[in-house]
């Protein structure tokens, strides 16, 4: 239905991917004492998408019951229970792109009171989540040195690559 479910998909797997290359100690550390944890991005991302996929068409997107400072707050739960809630988040987001027609791309929603249509909002949450899906990356590389496993085209692998390039697409 939307050119930017691919897209969407292709940007989990590298957070999987990179979560799944951090240990427990590195999901919630900090490099700086104001930055975020990839444990904190998480909580935030999965926050995020509950309420902005939770009656997409037919509720604002900010819900009344998110409370969006305490996503930023250090995690009070395990690493198991916070990948738990982005896998649940993630379902809220699946059963409404399932949901969604052609038709549906250019009616109005709201986000915090200001209307956009189904594409403006899945793009401006498509930039969102790949903005953080990248601070996520940016940590677990740094954090796994050299047992880091690229998620994307290792240096030097471009040409072999282009010969079949196989993570273009989400699915």
């Amino acid at each position: 239905m939307v050119p930017f479910l691919e897209e969407f998909l292709r940007y989990r797997k590298l957070l999987e991917g990179a979560v799944r290359q951090v240990s427990e100690p590195d999901f919630f550390r900090k490099i700086g004492k104001s930055d975020n944890s990839i444990a904190v991005i998480v909580q935030h991302l999965s926050g995020n998408f509950r309420s902005r996929f939770t009656e997409f068409l037919t509720s604002d997107g900010e819900k009344p019951w998110r409370n969006r400072e305490d996503e930023f707050s250090p995690p009070q739960q395990t690493r198991a229970r916070i990948m738990q809630q982005w896998q649940e988040a993630w379902q809220i987001w699946e059963e409404t792109m399932a949901a969604l027609s052609s038709e549906d791309r250019y009616k109005q929603v709201t986000i915090r009171g200001v209307a956009f249509t189904v594409e403006e909002a899945l793009a401006r949450s498509l930039a969102h989540f790949s903005y953080h899906v990248g601070q996520i990356t940016y940590l677990a590389k740094h954090f796994a040195g050299e047992r880091w496993e690229y998620l994307s085209i290792p240096p030097g692998r471009s040409k072999a690559y282009n010969r079949n390039p196989d993570r273009e697409r989400g699915g």
